[in-house]
């Protein structure tokens, strides 16, 4: 985007910086078209088993990412004090459709987890709405009550209770790994939003042990953690997905075996378009082309964390924690895919940002990521503001 010039003092003209990160809208939108073309190969044998038609999926990822962009659109043109003003409402309609997952006739079940609320073409995930809405909420919460939250215990403890009932209706569902990434979001937001350190820390302790217990209380849990110690254990039953990720990969070696020729893919690696595209990408693309993942959304986890701090130097606290939010969230679930691509942590039905096949989480993460624009594009022009008030 081009700078634009503006007149700041008689006979002195001075460049506009751009609207926007372009670094941070490079990497988005790279990790955005990557995607398109593995869900395709991803999902190229089971779309032409299932339906007849080999792009099925491709053609309605299409479609998800072009609605994403009309909502992205829409979203980068209202105010940061909108959003501040909705924010305790998007929390309660929310809460309202985490809720009504469990009456009956609501809900939608799918291999014994009722997340889905049946919207027209697409199954609505409620979990992707609650992510935003309380990331929203809270940058509200820690502007209107931030004193409250770094020196009081109650400051800080009354926004974790809404997250802590958050996570009861996430778990009920169940979606143990949407309630980690709510809860470690949140906690990261307080922490940034400067919340004692020591109050932090047990909290944190606590929400560990929680989290800990109930994943070992579960037996279904507990079996994905024992698949996750040894999965070659039981290769043909608990640890069938991980160990098929982990051939994907070995197969992939340093440039991969070419696009479209992967054999995992084939009907071996459960969830390849959705949970699991990376495994393809890594088999298909090679050490390079999972580097190259790796270091795009690390990138843009970078600058969404520096579009924070700027727009509070800026003084623009939403903004900022806003930001901050986005960051954590998008950050933590993109670690926790591809840590479970590969090995490193156990399986959790999480979708990868911006890459895996999914219409709520393509949408979200759209409307999230011009948020996150919106609010670089304020801060920018704040900046400029301050710049020729001085």
């Amino acid at each position: 985007m081009t700078a634009q010039a503006i007149t700041s003092a008689p006979g002195r003209v001075r460049q506009l910086p751009p609207a926007f990160d372009g670094m941070l809208v490079v990497c988005a939108l790279l990790l955005l078209g990557l995607g398109l073309v593995m869900v395709a190969s991803a999902s190229i044998s089971i779309a032409e088993r299932q339906t007849g038609e080999p792009f099925y999926f491709l053609y309605r990822q299409g479609a998800f990412v072009a609605v994403g962009v009309l909502i992205g659109t829409a979203v980068l043109r209202m105010p940061l004090v909108f959003w501040e003003r909705v924010g305790p409402i998007a929390l309660i309609l929310a809460m309202g459709l985490l809720i009504a997952l469990f009456l009956p006739g609501v809900g939608r079940t799918v291999n014994g987890s009722t997340r889905w609320i049946a919207a027209g073409p697409i199954n609505l995930q409620v979990s992707e709405l609650a992510k935003l809405a309380l990331i929203v909420y809270l940058a509200g919460y820690l502007v209107r009550h931030g004193e409250a939250v770094r020196a009081t215990i109650g400051g800080f403890l009354i926004p974790m209770a809404v997250v802590g009932l958050f996570g009861l209706l996430l778990l009920a569902q169940p979606d143990f790994g949407a309630a980690v990434v709510m809860v470690a979001t949140a906690l990261a937001m307080m922490f940034l939003g400067g919340v004692r350190l020591w109050l932090f820390g047990v909290l944190v302790l606590l929400a560990g042990g929680v989290l800990g217990l109930l994943a070992i209380s579960s037996p279904y849990r507990l079996q994905r953690l024992t698949a996750f110690v040894d999965p070659w254990a039981d290769p043909f039953n608990s640890g069938f997905q991980l160990t098929q990720a982990l051939i994907a990969f070995g197969r992939g070696d340093w440039l991969g075996v070419g696009l479209g020729a992967s054999v995992q893919k084939l009907f071996y690696l459960p969830e390849a378009h959705t949970d699991f595209v990376f495994a393809v990408l890594g088999e298909e693309l090679g050490l390079a082309g999972a580097l190259t993942v790796v270091l795009l959304f690390g990138i843009l986890v970078w600058r969404a964390f520096l579009v924070g701090r700027n727009a509070h130097r800026a003084g623009q606290p939403f903004g900022g924690h806003v930001a901050y939010g986005i960051a954590a969230w998008v950050g933590l679930q993109a670690f926790i895919n591809l840590g479970v691509n590969m090995g490193l942590l156990p399986t959790k039905g999480l979708t990868l940002p911006l890459m895996s096949y999914g219409g709520s989480s393509m949408l979200v993460t759209c409307a999230a990521m011009a948020l996150l624009l919106r609010v670089d594009f304020e801060t920018r022009r704040a900046q400029v503001g301050n710049g020729a008030a001085r």
